[in-house]
This record gives structure tokens, sequence and C-alpha cells, in this order.
């Protein structure tokens, strides 16, 4: 039996997980400052940005090809590299491809034995694998605080890519995966979680979205997003922003993480709470209650597909979901108009 020494990972590093992302905020600043590239098969750039850049081959072939990467949020080095893993290939499934080949970008202390960025490596390659993709390489540099994640190139049909600024009135929204994974791990790091709590959180992070996506495929969705660092509201901000409309949110309606409710009643919030509020709180109409306000807010590692579908589908899909074993919960609507409603 090969023994690997036991390093507490989080230790090593000042945020974790997508709550470690650049404020929303201060990304939109920097991207305006780029001038988007004049290329007519560029189908996915800065302008809008989206969950991956989309560039067309030909009338039935584009790579899709993103890139994410954070520090650690569970000390587990294999299961801290599955979910940094999980988290950059769900941004291809967001918009409607399938992962081809991944490269790993790391940054770890050279005081770390190398048998640790082994199992994070091995942790990421079983998900590469079972996203059917296949880990082919990568880079790594020295850093006194440990990151990890991929970039992956898929592949997608130029009519049938899955963009944020596609929603429509009338619009239903689905969620695929439950809330609350930054909640439940700042009150793991505080020693207040329930029993089991981190656990559940930990199993939904480890959760491809490629099942979820594979069912949506099928009901040509209007516009799709992966709920990640900037939250639910965030990124429903973006779905209405770019699709010019707005969000109508149900809070009752959230689906939550075992102990992310109770938490959150009890103060508990991740750095990234505060900064998402910056982001898009003067553009949210809320009269939900301090709990569901926090879970919305909360910052989503691997987070699932937010789907903005037509009504008349929406009933199908969301018990095609469930029948799967998967989470489709209505969570709420589309309207004319801009912004988003919560409560």
């Amino acid at each position: 039996m090969r023994c690997v020494e036991t390093v507490a990972l989080t230790s090593l590093a000042t945020s974790g997980g997508c709550a470690a992302k650049y404020s929303a905020g201060r990304l939109e600043t920097l991207l305006a400052g780029l001038v988007p590239a004049d290329a007519e098969d560029l189908l996915v750039g800065l302008d809008p940005a989206d969950d991956a850049a989309v560039y067309r081959l030909d009338d039935e072939r584009a790579i899709v090809f993103t890139v994410d990467f954070f520090p650690p949020l569970v000390d587990d080095p294999r299961t801290f590299g599955a979910i940094a893993a999980t988290n950059a290939l769900n941004d291809v499934f967001a918009m409607g491809g399938l992962p081809l080949l991944a490269l790993s970008v790391a940054a770890f202390p050279e005081e770390l034995p190398v048998e640790v960025l082994g199992e994070v490596l091995a942790g990421a390659d079983e998900k590469v694998r079972e996203a059917g993709a296949i880990l082919a390489g990568g880079h790594t540099i020295r850093d006194s605080e440990p990151k990890y994640g991929l970039a992956v190139v898929g592949t997608v049909h130029p009519q049938r890519i899955w963009p944020k600024a596609g929603a429509q009135p009338d619009d239903v929204l689905l969620l695929t995966k439950h809330l609350g994974t930054g909640i439940v791990l700042q009150g793991e790091r505080d020693g207040v979680a329930p029993e089991g709590a981190l656990g559940t959180a930990i199993e939904s992070m480890l959760e491809l979205n490629l099942r979820a996506a594979d069912v949506v495929r099928g009901f040509e969705p209007n516009a799709v997003t992966d709920v990640t660092g900037f939250g639910l509201l965030g990124h429903a901000y973006e779905l209405a922003s770019r699709s010019s409309v707005r969000v109508v949110l149900d809070a009752e309606s959230l689906p939550a993480l075992p102990g992310a409710l109770e938490l959150a009643s009890r103060g508990v919030r991740t750095g990234g709470d505060r900064r998402n509020r910056e982001f898009v709180g003067s553009h949210v109409d809320s009269s939900g209650d301090e709990a569901e306000e926090a879970l919305a807010f909360d910052p989503q590692t691997a987070g699932g597909l937010l789907v903005s579908i037509p009504g008349d589908r929406a009933v199908v899909l969301e018990a095609t979901l469930r029948a799967a074993g998967l989470v489709g919960a209505r969570i709420g609507r589309v309207e004319r108009g801009s912004g988003v409603v919560f409560g």
C-alpha cells in the first residue's frame, strides 16, 4: 500500500474553491478595456463573455475552450483535484458542448510532498475520464499557495450553443443542483457545520453536469449557465442583462444543501458573499429573508446548470431530470424588463 503524507491543504490557502474568484465588478471593468477580436468564426468571446469561448471550425463543428483553477477547499488532495476538474469541465457542459481534451494548470509549494500533487492529478484524471475526455498534459509552477484546475477543449455544433444571452419572456428557470457549497465549507472551517453537511456538499461538487446536460440537450433551452463563484443571483443577473429581460426568482423554491440554510441563519458567510453583493446587489429587488438571500448570493463551486426554457417544455424537463435522479428545481421565470427580482 502506498502512503501519502497527510497535509492540511486548506491551511495553505487564504480562500478556496470558487469563493476565491476575482470580484465580478472588477472583472467587468478589466474586460471592458479589451477590444473583441474581429473574427466572424469567434462565435462566443468577450462581447459578451460567457462560460467559455467558442470558435467555429466549419458548418458542423465548433470548439469550446475554457480554463478554471482555484486554491484548495478541502484537505484531501485527490478530492481537491476531482472537484477542481469537475468545476472546469462543467463550463463546457454549460455551453452545450462535450469535453475532448484537458491540460492541468497547477501551482504548488516545493515543500509539499510530490505524492500530494500526484494525488491531485489522479483525482482530476478520474473526472476527466468520466467526462469522456483525456488529460493530456499541463503546466506546473512553484507558489506558496496551492492552486489547481484545468484548461479544457470541447466540441459543440455551431447551431446548438447554449448562450447566457438567449432567455425569452415567459421562459421558466430550472436549477439542476442544490445551493450552499460556500456556506457549508465556511461552516466547516468555523467548526459549526452540522454532522454530514460537508460530505453531502462534497458529493454535490464532485457531480459533473454531464448527465444534466444530456437531459437538457433534448429540450432545446433558450439560455444556460452554470452557477459558480458569482452565486445564483450573480449568474441570474448575467443571464438577465445579456438577454435584456427580467429574472424573477422564488426564494422559497431554492434547493438547499443540508445544513446550508441553518448555517446561513446563524450568520455564516464567505468573503465571496460580500463581493457578490457589491457586484449585483443594486440590480436585485429582494424581499427574501436573510438566510434565503445569503443562499442566493453564496459562491458555488461546481454548481448546477441554470436553464431558461420555454414554459411548454419546462414541466417535462423537470420531470425528466428528477426521473434521472437529478435535481430539477423550478426556481423562477423570465419576464419583460430588466434586473432580478428575488422573493
